[in-house]
């Protein structure tokens, strides 16, 4: 009996403490600020892409090709026709080189006119020394105490001196006087005036062969 008093007065307490106003009433905080945002890193300029290739050096390509065919007209260099010699007319090498520029389609400037290209030319003789070597050779029959038989000849050089035509050819560019273009040939000159004016004509063809240039 004194038990079931007891578990009843506990029973009594538990339910009257359920009933006793909670201490600790709920209430809602406004929520903090959020930080602020990390402003983006600036982008960067664009790099300049370069045109030309480290190390680019314009001088070191090699210069666009000369529109040969630009030249047409030309005269003589300082309004001067060549110099000749005592065996050489200044005339007649004015006449051949002449022919010779006509042939590769360049006209004399008209008077007045400025010339596409201006002209010099030197013409002058010249000694050369040549070799010629004979090659030796079996030859025979010849007797001998032993009878018939074949004998060699060693070789053999000969040393001469050759007069020589030497005709050295320039050209200008007719505005900025600029060096365009030079060559020279030569050839064995001998003989008589008419001889010489022949030797003329080919050694100025053949040092214009190769104009205009390739």
């Amino acid at each position: 009996m004194h038990c079931r008093v007891v578990l009843f007065a506990l029973m009594c307490l538990g339910v009257s403490a359920c009933q006793a106003p909670n201490p600790y009433v709920a209430d809602s905080a406004p929520l903090p600020p959020a930080p602020a945002l990390a402003q983006p890193a600036p982008v960067p300029a664009p790099i300049a892409v370069a045109t030309q290739p480290p190390g680019y050096n314009p001088g070191a390509y090699p210069a666009a090709p000369r529109d040969w065919a630009h030249y047409r007209s030309w005269a003589w260099f300082n309004d001067r026709m060549p110099i000749g010699n005592t065996l050489i007319d200044p005339a007649q090498v004015a006449e051949s080189l002449s022919q010779g520029l006509d042939q590769r389609g360049l006209r004399p400037a008209r008077s007045g006119a400025r010339a596409d290209l201006r002209v010099s030319a030197d013409v002058h003789m010249e000694q050369r020394v040549r070799q010629v070597q004979d090659d030796g050779y079996y030859g025979g029959p010849g007797y001998g105490p032993y009878g018939p038989y074949n004998y060699y000849r060693p070789p053999v050089v000969r040393t001469y001196v050759e007069n020589v035509m030497v005709v050295d050819i320039r050209l200008f560019d007719g505005i900025s006087g600029q060096p365009l273009w030079n060559a020279a040939a030569e050839i064995a000159s001998t003989g008589s005036e008419s001889q010489r004016a022949d030797s003329l004509r080919q050694a100025i063809a053949k040092a214009l062969g190769n104009y205009p240039p390739a």
